[in-house]
């Protein structure tokens, strides 16, 4: 199971979600399938089977969300985490090839879509924690160990 935290922004991106989800989408769903029930044959009918099945994956989504929200812990910026690596950080990294990467370190529920973004539970996050500006973080990959240094970190404030 993913660790249960999430940044604020992140939280705030879910509740919008289903705040969409039940209040636009979900109506605007239910009244196409009564329009195609009302149509008559219904093991023909496209667009009711179209829509009941939307309508169910709708209804999952909201469930899982409500769920995913109560048992979230929202994780805001602390003083006390500037210039170590913790949750919600936005950290810079260099191999010994000098190849660069940058992202933020944020819980399972925030990564999709988000190039830029990684998981609390990821093993590259998990090499980094607690580590400072210039300390080498020891990464296991399924080829092997990589090797990467901290060159920035940054906290959304």
């Amino acid at each position: 199971m993913s660790t249960k935290l999430i940044t604020k922004e992140g939280h705030e991106a879910l509740k919008k979600e289903l705040d969409y989800l039940w209040r636009e989408k979900r109506p605007d769903t239910t009244r196409k399938v009564t329009w195609a029930a009302s149509l008559g044959d219904r093991s023909e009918n496209a667009d009711y089977q179209y829509n009941k099945k939307l309508l169910r994956e709708i209804d999952r989504r909201v469930r899982y969300l409500r769920k995913r929200l109560e048992d979230m812990r929202v994780v805001e910026y602390m003083p006390e985490q500037e210039g170590r690596v913790f949750f919600g950080a936005w950290v810079d990294i260099e191999n010994e090839q000098g190849e660069t990467k940058r992202f933020r370190i944020v819980g399972y529920d925030e990564i999709y879509d988000r190039m830029d973004y990684i998981s609390i539970d990821s093993p590259m996050a998990r090499a980094l924690l607690r580590k400072e500006v210039d300390d080498e973080a020891i990464v296991q990959t399924p080829g092997g160990e990589v090797c990467w240094w901290i060159t920035g970190i940054e906290y959304v404030k």
